[in-house]
């Protein structure tokens, strides 16, 4: 049998505002997505080079430190930064008519995509809160993805 609390723990009571920090380590908080478009590739010998569409899955990983009450940021928050900046611009669209000027593979795509929401993050202000890693599956076997590090070596 299972030991079930008989109270929840009480702010002030049981445990103090300044321990719910338990540390100043930097963590990795991520999110994933899931959109559909449609795109074709230029310069492609292959089925690519007509119109056709992916459900594409979206992983995004930020970093930062724990606020006061031990969070790097709400996963709400996460969630409706990432879906106004990347999701809903693309989402049921034509790649090629919605993205910069760019061939549409999922290579191009993940470099825009951190170079948006890296903008995004600088406009909510949360300091020390940086992108660290985009993946965007373009099939449930390939995928492109963009880290942090190699952004910053170019």
């Amino acid at each position: 049998m299972r030991n079930l609390p008989t109270t929840l723990q009480t702010l002030g009571k049981d445990i103090t505002r300044e321990q719910l920090r338990y540390h100043q380590k930097r963590v990795l908080v991520a999110k994933e997505f899931t959109f559909d478009s449609a795109h074709h590739l230029h310069c492609y010998e292959g089925k690519c080079a007509i119109l056709h569409g992916h459900t594409y899955r979206l992983r995004v990983a930020v970093s930062g430190y724990p606020d006061d009450r031990g969070l790097v940021i709400d996963f709400a928050d996460l969630k409706r930064i990432v879906k106004e900046t990347i999701v809903d611009r693309l989402d049921h669209q034509y790649l090629n008519a919605v993205l910069p000027p760019m061939n549409t593979t999922a290579e191009n795509m993940v470099v825009w995509m951190f170079e948006e929401l890296e903008k995004a993050l600088a406009r909510e202000g949360t300091p020390g809160l940086r992108v660290e890693e985009i993946v965007l599956w373009e099939t449930p076997t390939s995928y492109a993805a963009v880290k942090r590090e190699w952004m910053e070596a170019t």
